[in-house]
C-alpha cells in the first residue's frame, strides 16, 4: 500500500487541482484583460450578479449591440445561402477593425441588402405580372379562336332547332349563347381570363361552377413557363384560365372568387390586332426588365461575395465580444466604482499563465495600475477539469456525456481509450470494413491542420472530432475480424489451411458432413470451416456471447477497483468496507465464477451446460452435477460461492446508512457546557 501511496500523480488520471480567486480589476484594463482569459481558457468565473436579472446588469446595453450585430450577420448569411453563394472559409487578411466601426459597417450592408432586395423584388413582382399578362394573351387567344370556329360549325344547327323558340333569349344555356350568331354574342356573353397555380385549379373551377349554377363555360390550360416566387425563391407552376359567362352579377362573383384564390386576372380584348400589339410591347418591357433584373441581380451577389470574405471573421468577433460583456455582467463593482471584482476557480498549474495574461492586459490597455490576483479560502466544493489534448478530448466528451465525475476523482476517460473502441471492434468484427473505417480515419488526421481551420458542417465537424477515436475503432476492428476471420463478412485462409479435411473421396458436401480434423487447430483465429457448416450458428453465437461475458466482467471490475482508489485517494473507510468489499464480493461470486466455467470449458474441451450450472447454483445448490461437473470440488465451491453472495447483499445494503446516520446526528448534536458554582 505504501507503494501505491508513493506513485506519482499523472495529470490525465485524476482531475486538477483547483484553487479559488479574486480579481480586482480597473475599469480601462476590464474588457481586455477577460479576452485574454477567455483565450487562455483556465479560469471559470462565478457569478456574482445571479441575483439580478439579464436587464439590470452593468454592460447590458453592450450586449444587446452584439446580439444586433449577431442578427444583421445571420441575416447575411441567409442571403448568401438564399442566393446559391458560399461564404469563404478562410477570412480575407485585413486589419482589425473596432466594434463601433463594425457596427456601422453591418448598419451599411445590412441598409444596402435590403433596399437592393426591395427592389428586386418589386421588379421581379413587375416582371411576373407581365410574364403571366404574355401567357395569358397566348393561351386566350386559342381559346378565343377555338370558340368562334365551333359556333361557326353549330350555328346552323342551332338555328333551325332552338334559336326559333321565341323565348330562347330567356332559358338558353351560356354555351348556346356563347355560339349564337350576330350581335347577341357580343352583348350576352363575356369573359374573364387569368392565371391561377395549378394546384388550385380543381377546387377553383368547382367554386366557379357552384357560384354561377353552372351558367358559365371554363377553359384552361398549362402555362409554358414556371413564375418564380419572390417570397420563397422557388418556380411555381400556373395554368391559365378563361371564364365565359353572362350578365353582370356572374362577372362580380366570378371576380370574387378570384380574388379569394389569389387569382390574378387580365384583359385580353377580342380583337385579334389589339391582341398581337399589345403581345409586341409586354415582350419588348419583359426583356427590358431581364436585363435589369440581371444587372441588379450581379450587384447584389457582388456586395454578398465582398461581405463573404469577412463574413467568418466578423461572427467570431461579434462572439467574442458577446462572451467578454456576458463574463463583464458576472462582475461586481467595489466602492470607489473605479474596479471591477471578480471570483472564479483556476488550476493551481494555471495561475503563473494567469497571473502572466493579466500583466499583458494592463501594459496593452496603458493602464496605471495593475491587476490584482491573489488566492482564497472557499466553502463550495471546486468544479472538476481534466486536462486533454487532442487525442483525449474525444474520449472525454464521450464520457462526460454521461456524467461528469466529482473532484479529484479518478478520470474514467483514461481507461475508456482503450475499452470504448475495443468494445466496439467486438460487435463490429470485420477486418475488410475495420481496413475502410482506417483509411478515412488517416485521411482526416492526415488533413488535421487544414481541416482544424475551416468551417465544417455538423456531421463532418463530428467525425473530425472523432478522428482519434475512428482510428483506434478501425485498429481494434480488424484484429477482431482476424480473430472472426470475417472480410465482408466473408472467411478466409489466412494464416494456413484449415485444421479440418473431408474423411474420403466419397465427401461430397465438405462444408457440412464428412469433415474430420487431420491437423493442428487454425492458427490465429475462427477455422474457416465453421463457415456453412450446420453448427456454425452455435458455435459463433456462443462464442461472441461468451467472449462479450469475460469483457462484461472484465469492465464491472475495473468500475469496482477505481471506487476502491477513489475512496482511499479520499480517505473514506466506510466505502471501503461496505461498498468495495461487498461488490467485488457478490460481482466474481456469480458473474466471476461463471468467467472460469467458461475457461475451463475452453481449455478442457467439455460438454458442460452451463446455463444448468448457474440455474441450478440457485435451485438446487446441494443436487449432483453428473455430466456437468467440470472439476473436483465444484459443487461445494458453488455453495460457499452462493452464501458468500448471498452474505454481501445485506452487508452492501444496510450497514453503511444507519452509520452515516450516526454520524450526522453525533455532528449535529449541540454540545453542553456545564459549570460548577463553588
Amino acid at each position: 500500500m505504501e507503494y501505491l501511496d508513493n506513485l506519482p500523480p499523472m495529470d490525465l488520471m485524476r482531475s486538477e487541482k483547483m484553487t479559488f480567486v479574486q480579481l480586482i480589476i480597473p475599469v480601462e484594463s476590464a474588457h481586455r484583460a477577460i479576452s485574454y482569459l477567455g483565450q487562455l481558457g483556465l479560469l471559470q468565473f462565478r457569478d456574482l450578479n445571479d441575483e439580478k436579472s439579464p436587464f439590470q446588469r452593468t454592460f447590458v446595453n453592450q450586449v444587446k449591440r452584439c446580439a444586433e450585430m449577431s442578427r444583421k450577420l445571420r441575416f447575411f448569411k441567409d442571403q448568401i445561402h438564399k442566393a446559391g453563394l458560399l461564404p469563404s472559409p478562410h477570412p480575407a487578411s485585413q486589419p482589425d477593425i473596432e466594434l463601433e466601426e463594425l457596427e456601422m459597417q453591418l448598419a451599411e450592408h445590412e441598409h444596402e441588402l435590403i433596399e437592393m432586395n426591395s427592389n428586386t423584388e418589386k421588379l421581379q413582382q413587375t416582371y411576373n405580372e407581365l410574364l403571366e399578362f404574355k401567357m395569358v394573351l397566348q393561351k386566350a387567344s386559342d381559346f378565343l379562336v377555338s370558340s368562334r370556329s365551333n359556333s361557326t360549325v353549330q350555328e346552323r344547327e342551332m338555328v333551325e332547332n332552338v334559336y326559333s323558340n321565341d323565348h330562347y333569349a330567356d332559358t338558353a344555356s351560356l354555351l348556346e349563347q356563347e355560339m349564337q350568331p350576330g350581335p347577341s354574342v357580343q352583348s350576352g356573353v363575356r369573359f374573364v381570363s387569368g392565371i391561377i397555380c395549378k394546384s388550385k385549379v380543381l377546387t377553383f373551377e368547382r367554386m366557379l361552377f357552384r357560384a354561377t349554377r353552372g351558367n358559365m363555360f371554363f377553359n384552361q390550360a398549362a402555362a409554358d413557363d414556371q413564375i418564380l416566387d419572390p417570397s420563397s425563391n422557388e418556380m411555381v407552376e400556373k395554368t391559365v384560365f378563361v371564364v365565359f359567362f353572362s350578365g353582370e352579377q356572374a362577372r362580380t362573383k366570378i371576380l370574387k372568387i378570384c380574388e379569394a384564390f389569389g387569382a390574378n386576372c387580365y384583359p385580353v380584348p377580342e380583337d385579334v390586332t389589339k391582341r398581337m400589339q399589345i403581345t409586341r410591347e409586354v415582350s419588348s418591357r419583359l426583356s427590358e426588365l431581364e436585363t435589369t433584373l440581371d444587372a441588379g441581380t450581379r450587384h447584389r451577389d457582388k456586395a454578398l461575395t465582398s461581405i463573404g470574405f469577412q463574413l467568418a471573421k466578423w461572427m467570431n468577433m461579434v462572439g467574442r465580444e458577446k462572451a467578454v460583456y456576458d463574463t463583464l455582467n458576472m462582475l461586481n463593482f467595489d466602492v470607489t466604482k473605479k474596479c471591477l471584482v471578480g471570483e472564479g476557480w483556476c488550476p493551481i498549474f494555471a495561475k503563473a499563465k494567469i497571473q502572466e495574461a493579466l500583466q499583458r492586459a494592463t501594459f496593452d490597455s496603458n493602464s496605471q495600475v495593475g491587476i490584482i490576483f491573489h488566492v482564497m479560502d472557499a466553502v463550495e466544493p471546486p468544479p472538476t477539469y481534466f486536462r486533454t489534448n487532442r487525442f483525449t478530448s474525444a474520449f472525454q466528451e464521450i464520457v462526460d456525456a454521461y456524467g461528469v465525475a466529482n473532484y479529484q476523482e479518478a478520470n474514467p476517460a483514461v481507461y475508456t481509450v482503450v475499452t470504448f473502441p475495443f468494445l466496439f471492434a467486438v460487435m463490429f468484427g470485420d477486418w475488410g470494413h475495420g481496413i475502410c473505417l482506417l483509411l478515412g480515419a488517416l485521411v482526416l488526421i492526415a488533413r488535421e491542420r487544414k481541416l482544424g481551420s475551416q468551417k465544417l458542417g455538423s456531421f463532418m465537424e463530428m467525425l473530425f472530432g472523432g478522428r482519434y477515436v475512428l482510428l483506434l475503432m478501425s485498429i481494434f476492428s480488424i484484429y477482431c475480424g482476424l480473430i472472426y476471420n470475417e472480410f465482408f463478412s466473408v472467411p478466409f485462409h489466412i494464416f494456413g489451411e484449415s485444421a479440418y479435411k473431408c474423411r474420403d473421396s466419397s465427401c461430397s458436401d465438405a462444408r457440412s458432413i464428412g469433415l474430420i480434423k487431420s491437423r493442428d487447430p487454425y492458427p490465429f483465429g475462427v477455422d474457416p470451416s465453421w463457415r456453412g457448416s450446420r453448427t456454425e450458428l452455435p458455435f459463433l453465437n456462443s462464442l461472441k456471447m461468451k467472449l462479450s461475458i469475460l469483457l462484461g466482467v472484465v469492465q464491472m471490475n475495473l468500475g469496482i477497483i477505481l471506487s476502491y482508489f477513489n475512496a482511499r485517494f479520499f480517505g473514506n473507510s466506510l466505502d471501503i468496507k461496505y461498498q468495495f468489499v461487498p461488490q467485488m464480493i457478490f460481482l466474481n461470486c456469480l458473474f466471476g465464477y461463471l468467467s472460469l466455467l467458461i475457461v475451463i470449458k475452453w481449455c478442457s474441451g467439455s460438454q458442460a451446460d452451463l446455463y444448468h450450472v448457474m440455474i441450478y447454483m440457485f435451485l438446487s445448490p446441494f443436487e449432483d452435477l453428473g455430466e456437468n461437473k467440470l472439476f473436483w470440488g465444484q459443487g461445494v465451491l458453488q455453495v460457499i460461492l452462493l452464501l458468500c453472495a448471498v452474505v454481501a447483499v445485506p452487508w452492501m445494503l444496510f450497514p453503511k446508512p444507519f452509520i452515516l446516520k450516526r454520524l450526522h446526528t453525533e455532528i449535529s448534536r449541540p454540545h453542553i457546557w456545564v459549570t460548577w458554582n463553588l
